[in-house]
């Protein structure tokens, strides 16, 4: 199997987004006779601030995959799954092969046993929801089943089933509101040993009281959220604000880069789609086009018509590029289209 490497990358957006006003998950908690329906809501957002990469002419990029073997950029066509059973060797996995072993789909939040709370490590926790009422207003069922569970100091474990996957959540009760958290497998977790801490000693009495009163100097009643600050989003927002207020390394993106982003990608595809049905390369299938309906060959002479290529927009030099079928054109800057029109005139 070829290896792979991005030849260009666009930083990963964020997980979740704003809230919404409808669960993206509906269901029902069951256990024994009892049916609870629920949606599901995610209980955090990122705000972080991500950095988008871009060319130097403030042109966003997209990741595309390369194989350094071949020295071309690939399609989805020529890429497959790999299961890597050992270094550098793969067992290719079908999307067949990966529905068979998807969990049959449900609706259901199966609550398979309650334990107390104190019992679960914190560290098995991933990621958490809110668990709402489905139907509007207050409903018996769920308000008994929170009242029950934060009275015990209870804690639920439960799988359920969302996008082909199953998941493993500790249902939690706090605030007359159940909340989900979902749970990392125990395989996944490092021990205190795997990074190299050795096994705790007993420090002498008189230390310890020493840091007693060090730890009781800087104590408090509670947590408070005006400590949580994110110091680094903070100052890259100013440094940001600064700089767009002295028009200093400000590059907006071409409006057509903006406009054309998703779209050439999608007429690419359709390209190399209509090519591999009639066993044509793509190139061919564009200078038969031209040729039928001019009526003339497509001759270098034809191809560079329009004056200066460095005196041309880079939507002009896109549907230069468009017509000549250069692929990969919807990822190329400015510079890029005129390196590939002059290369393939």
């Amino acid at each position: 199997m070829p290896e792979r490497k991005h030849k260009t990358v666009k930083e990963s957006e964020p997980e979740n987004g704003g809230a919404s006003s409808r669960g993206f998950w509906t269901g029902t908690i069951a256990f024994g006779l009892v049916s609870v329906p629920v949606s599901l809501y995610p209980a955090n957002r990122s705000s972080s601030i991500a950095l988008r990469m871009v060319d130097q002419d403030g042109v966003p990029l997209q990741r595309r995959y390369y194989c350094t073997e071949d020295d071309r950029p690939l399609t989805d066509q020529d890429i497959v799954r790999g299961f890597e059973i050992e270094r550098d060797r793969y067992v290719v996995v079908t999307d067949e092969e990966l529905k068979a072993l998807a969990p049959e789909k449900s609706r259901e939040i199966d609550l398979r046993r309650f334990v107390d709370v104190r019992e679960i490590d914190p560290f098995y926790f991933d990621r958490a929801y809110y668990l709402v009422p489905a139907q509007q207003g207050p409903s018996k069922a769920y308000s008994l089943l929170t009242a029950t569970m934060e009275e015990s100091g209870r804690a639920g474990i439960a799988t359920f089933v969302m996008r082909d996957r199953e998941y493993l959540v500790a249902i939690l009760a706090e605030g007359g509101v159940l909340r989900a958290e979902t749970m990392r497998f125990p395989d996944e977790l490092r021990s205190a040993r795997e990074v190299g801490l050795a096994e705790p000693a007993s420090p002498p009495a008189t230390d310890v009281q020493v840091f007693e009163r060090a730890i009781e100097g800087l104590s408090g009643k509670k947590l408070s959220v005006e400590e949580l600050v994110d110091h680094r989003a903070e100052g890259l927002r100013k440094l940001a604000e600064r700089k767009r207020a002295a028009g200093k390394d400000v590059v907006p993106a071409p409006e057509d880069a903006r406009e054309d982003e998703g779209a050439q990608i999608i007429d690419l595809m359709a390209v190399l789609k209509r090519s591999l049905a009639q066993r044509k390369p793509p190139r061919a299938v564009a200078r038969k086009g031209r040729t039928e309906k001019s009526g003339k060959p497509a001759t270098a002479t034809s191809k560079r018509n329009g004056g200066d290529l460095e005196k041309q927009t880079r939507a002009e030099l896109y549907a230069r590029a468009q017509a000549l079928d250069i692929a990969g054109r919807a990822a190329m800057s400015k510079r890029d289209l005129i390196a590939a029109i002059r290369k393939t005139g």
